[in-house]
């Protein structure tokens, strides 16, 4: 028996969902699910997202509800139906800024701006830093006066979290007056990753890799339990968006997730915190079992061994090699635990070549060619494939008897939305968002919120049997 799924854009009829609204389509979701505000920030006022995105995100939900019926069925849990909503992945999309506006300390926002730099040519380009150390590197060697890189930093640093970025303006007059050749090597010589913006748009990627690992499995545990994944395993060593959101998905799916942090480092100052925690953390990371270890260090590495003994999903985002230098590769640990479904979440993949330069969200918009945001719209995206992924690697184990390693990233993620994406010019009949703290106290998203610490959204999927 095949599963049922019911989204947005398969029957045309699921936009709201649990919400209690009247929504007809793809604007009206992003407008009162809060995206048109948060994509506006850098704009200074509400401004839709140039995708149909919540129907993708909808879609490829729907996609991966389908594939864990299906983990359910070979494992014997009464699961037959799933159903999922654009309203859902609307919710979802924008789940990290409802955390940071309800949080227990108040949240700053600075003021528009953030378009990509663009030099002395026309040439659109974004930047991308691992740290201050980098972003003074690369700006000095511009030529920067000190003062507006050490105010560009916070903003900078902070650009995905808040949706906008106003960069001093001796910043972007500066590479205004550059030549892109030379903001390039500027950047190779300082450790700044830098793309330019795409004429065309990248849409011929697989949404993921996936590769038999090691044998034989023995069985996945068979347990009482509504959801496909009951009674499984995940070990998660993921400190950004992309693989914390797989994480968080499995977690909705029925998998106890362990997460592994490295020692507790002090949050940094202006961030909305939960507890003590980021907001944008706690949103993503609620309801996993902290364990800490530190990877760099052998005794870090063997409690991480020692957790992938027992577990059924093991997943990263370590840059290229790694894993491969600390041992915890997946031929490694498919030695440690036959049958192991190890997971790798990317920025790049293998398309810039074994030392891609740092990527972000925006960056790897702007190399794809996705109309852009500072929205983590990539981010979220790749999170729900790589969940697609692990949960289709768990079927095969079961009907092949051999682990599973798989590799997504943004990159790949940024293509299959631009080779699903369409115009949409259903029209606006619902009032707009502006203030994510006021929705998250709205009665008519009651059935799709919740409040742990700060309002967040429940899980985008409904099982049934």
């Amino acid at each position: 028996m095949r599963a049922r799924v019911t989204s947005a854009l398969c029957d045309g009829t699921s936009w709201a969902g649990p919400v209690d609204l009247p929504l007809a389509g793809e604007i009206d979701v992003q407008a009162a699910c809060g995206l048109m505000h948060v994509n506006g920030r850098r704009f200074g006022e509400p401004r839709r997202l140039d995708l149909n995105y919540t129907c993708l995100l909808a879609t490829e939900l729907g996609e991966t509800g389908a594939a864990a019926v299906g983990l359910a069925r070979v494992r014997g849990i009464e699961v037959r139906e799933v159903s999922t909503s654009a309203a859902q992945a609307a919710l979802l999309a924008v789940s990290q800024y409802l955390a940071s506006a309800t949080a227990d300390t108040p949240e700053d926002i600075p003021g528009p701006g953030g378009a990509p730099l663009v030099s002395v040519e026309g040439i659109g380009y974004e930047v991308a830093a691992v740290d201050a150390a980098v972003w003074r590197r690369f700006w000095d060697a511009m030529g920067a006066g000190g003062d507006a890189v050490a105010a560009g930093w916070p903003v900078f640093h902070r650009r995905e979290h808040t949706a906008t970025c106003p960069l001093p303006a001796e910043l972007t007059l500066l590479a205004a007056r550059t030549a892109i050749d030379r903001a390039e090597h500027c950047a190779r010589s300082t450790g700044m990753g830098l793309v330019r913006v795409a004429h065309r748009p990248i849409d011929d990627l697989a949404p993921y890799a996936a590769h038999p690992l090691g044998g034989p499995a023995t069985d996945l545990r068979k347990v009482p339990g509504p959801l496909p994944l009951s009674g499984l395993r995940v070990v998660e060593c993921c400190r950004r968006d992309h693989g914390a959101m797989a994480g968080h998905l499995l977690g909705f799916l029925g998998a106890t997730v362990v997460r592994v942090e490295p020692p507790a480092e002090h949050p940094p100052g202006g961030v909305p915190l939960v507890g003590g925690v980021p907001a944008r953390e706690h949103a993503l990371n609620r309801g996993k079992r902290v364990v800490v270890a530190d990877a760099t260090t052998p005794a870090g590495r063997a409690a991480i061994g020692h957790l992938v003994a027992d577990a059924d999903v093991f997943t990263h985002d370590w840059p290229p090699g790694r894993a491969e230098a600390w041992a915890l590769d997946a031929d490694a640990l498919a030695g440690v635990r036959p049958g192991l479904v190890h997971a790798h979440a990317t920025d790049w993949g293998s398309a810039l070549g074994p030392w891609p330069p740092h990527g972000s969200d925006p960056v790897v918009q702007a190399h794809a060619g996705v109309p852009p945001t500072l929205m983590t719209v990539v981010a979220v995206f790749a999170g729900v494939v790589l969940t697609r992924a692990i949960t289709t690697a768990l079927v095969r184990r079961v009907e092949h008897r051999t682990g599973r390693r798989v590799e997504s990233s943004l990159l790949a993620a940024a293509a299959r939305l631009n080779a699903r994406r369409g115009a949409c010019a259903t029209p606006l009949s619902v009032p707009v968002c502006t203030d994510l703290a006021a929705l998250g106290t709205d009665p008519r998203f009651a059935k799709a919120l919740t409040r742990d610490g700060c309002v967040v959204p429940t899980s985008p999927w409904a099982f049934h049997p």
